[in-house]
């Protein structure tokens, strides 16, 4: 396996706190990891670096062996990092396949023309298997603003899958959803690892266990924990700040 992320000693202050604290940590391609921590362990501001949302006071991010500390958040964007946040945004009066639509390369290059011009044959490909992969298909014409709260998530996740992004960063998946929801999210999720490198940052531990290869648990801005969910999860540090809290 290659190394697709590399996170190097990188510390963030905000007015005097180091949200994060020389966070080191790496990820191999196709791979699935979990991150988890107490509030404000440093998850968000972790993926706000990674993302170019923040800048980093010291050290340096590369992805796919490129340095991308200090580009922008649409050029690292346009490099193959995907981020979904905890709340699902979509375009409500558009149906799920037109949201699809909009974010393929065709989609990009304007709305109107994306609702009447005809797709290429690969962003058509693409977006049946999206809406495949995420249990839409039945439901391709119906606006998105009807969709249930977990479907909104799941189109979501599909529109950061349509722009094939190398990298999926995917924030709090799970929070708000039915076990159902939430059975099918893990599905999702397993399913693309290997095509894709996919970061979980999640609290529902529940749901954690059922889909972590690995786990880094974070502590006032550094790596308190790493390696296998059951290693992790009866370390004794872990236990102490978070997983017993």
């Amino acid at each position: 396996m290659s190394t697709v992320l590399e996170v190097k000693g990188v510390t963030v202050r905000f007015d005097g706190f180091r949200a994060l604290n020389d966070l080191t940590l790496s990820l191999e391609m196709g791979e699935l990891r979990c991150i988890v921590g107490p509030n404000g362990a440093g998850k968000t501001t972790l993926m706000d670096v990674i993302t170019g949302k923040s800048r980093p006071d010291s050290g340096a991010v590369r992805f796919a062996g490129r340095d991308i500390t200090h580009l922008s958040e649409h050029v690292i964007a346009r490099l193959g990092i995907g981020r979904k946040f905890q709340r699902p945004t979509v375009f409500p009066s558009h149906t799920v396949f037109e949201n699809l639509e909009l974010m393929t390369t065709h989609g990009k290059k304007g709305v109107m023309r994306a609702l009447f011009a005809r797709l290429s044959t690969g962003d058509l490909q693409s977006i049946e298997r999206t809406l495949e992969l995420t249990g839409l298909t039945e439901l391709r014409d119906r606006p998105a603003g009807l969709l249930s709260h977990g479907q909104k998530q799941w189109l979501e996740i599909g529109m950061l899958l349509v722009q094939r992004p190398k990298l999926l960063l995917v924030d709090e998946p799970v929070a708000g959803m039915t076990q159902q929801e939430i059975e099918r999210t893990e599905q999702i999720l397993a399913s693309l690892a290997g095509e894709h490198t996919i970061v979980v940052v999640e609290h529902d531990m529940d749901f954690v266990r059922s889909i972590a290869r690995t786990v880094t648990v974070l502590h006032e801005g550094s790596v308190l924990a790493e390696g296998p969910m059951r290693d992790v999860q009866n370390d004794p540090r872990v236990v102490e700040v978070y997983l017993g809290a």
